[in-house]
């Protein structure tokens, strides 16, 4: 999470929604990494997580990423999280909840619906306070 909170704060340095995320292999290993920017690349699916499941999937040559951990600092949206289940992610870890456009634990709560294919295992809240107030700082610095 430390890794992505870095990343988030580069996201945040080019104007982005402080948003980062990484990917781990089955054994642990940081295999890929995304920060928000949808703003830079003139993309609307530019998110963090999907950047890294985009990275990830080039590294093992396979769009499958079966136990695979990814590590976002915030609650994925519903596109992120339906790319999560389609790429098979075996654990997700997310630090801040967002209770507006979050789709895990908030609104659609993808993983719940009894349609979906595939559900991680979810851990929510790893570093929240830190995730969670780089947010703030930056929506705050925004509305001044």
């Amino acid at each position: 999470m430390i890794h992505a909170l870095g990343l988030a704060r580069q996201a945040a340095g080019h104007g982005e929604v402080p948003v980062g995320a990484v990917v781990l292999d089955p054994t642990g290993k940081m295999i890929a990494e995304g920060r928000n920017g949808p703003i830079e690349r003139d993309d609307p699916t530019a998110h963090a997580e999907i950047i890294a499941l985009r990275a990830a999937a080039e590294h093992l040559g396979n769009y499958r990423l079966t136990g695979c951990t990814l590590i976002v600092t915030l609650e994925p949206c519903a596109m992120c999280a339906g790319a999560i289940s389609h790429a098979r992610i075996g654990h997700l870890v997310y630090g801040a909840s967002d209770s507006k456009g979050g789709a895990i634990a908030h609104g659609p709560k993808l993983f719940e619906q009894p349609t979906l294919n595939h559900r991680p295992d979810v851990t929510a809240g790893v570093m929240a306070e830190e995730c969670g107030g780089l947010l703030k700082e930056f929506f705050a610095a925004r509305r001044r």
